[in-house]
Order: C-alpha cells, then structure tokens, then sequence
C-alpha cells in the first residue's frame, strides 16, 4: 500500500470506530478497509491489532466453532476515548486542509 505510513493512523482509527459500534475481527476488518480503498494483508493487520490490544486500545476474546478459532475485538473505555480526541483534531484538520486556499497548491 503507498503511503502506508501516513494512513496508518487513519486505518487504526477507522479500526477503532467499527470496534466501538460492535465487535470486529480480524477479516471482516481486512474486508471492510478493502470497500473504503485499504489494500491490507492479515500479516499488516493483525499485528496492527494485537498492538492497539498491547495499548488498551482494544480487548479480545477468542471464540471456537470445532477446529476454527477466531478473535473478536472491541474497544476499550481508552480506545472510546481515544476515538472521540481523534475525531475532534480531524475535524479540526478537514476544515483546514480542505479549504479552497490550501487546495490550490494540490495537483489535480
């Protein structure tokens, strides 16, 4: 994925909005990123994922349907808190970079 450093942030918290709507786990994540143009492999994500758990961000628990296992996560109060501080400096960020004076120097 180009960039990748630079989205990173914003895949973590898009991570952590669908993690505070409901749990999630780790390939429907892998899908849900893909309709919103995130090309990411298991081997990116959920390292990524078992960081933001290693921080408080997200808790897990792990669910057995005979041989299969999956983990299912969800967000934390710290991750909750953490989203809305995000959300309010994107805010703050969009309606910054996303006027007409600053768009001008942009490549079309």
């Amino acid at each position: 994925m180009e960039h990748k450093e630079l989205l990173s942030g914003l895949i973590r918290l898009h991570v952590l909005h669908h993690a505070v709507e409901h749990e999630i786990y780790g390939q429907w994540m892998i899908d849900e990123l893909a309709n919103h143009g995130y090309r990411l492999s298991p081997g990116t994500l959920y390292p990524m994922l078992h960081g933001m758990e290693r921080k408080g961000y997200l808790v897990s628990r792990e669910e057995r349907q005979g041989s299969r296992r999956r983990k299912y996560y969800r967000a934390t109060d710290k991750g909750r808190e953490g989203l809305a501080i995000a959300k309010k400096q994107l805010r703050e960020f969009t309606g910054e970079a996303m006027t007409e004076d600053t768009c001008r120097g942009e490549k079309q």
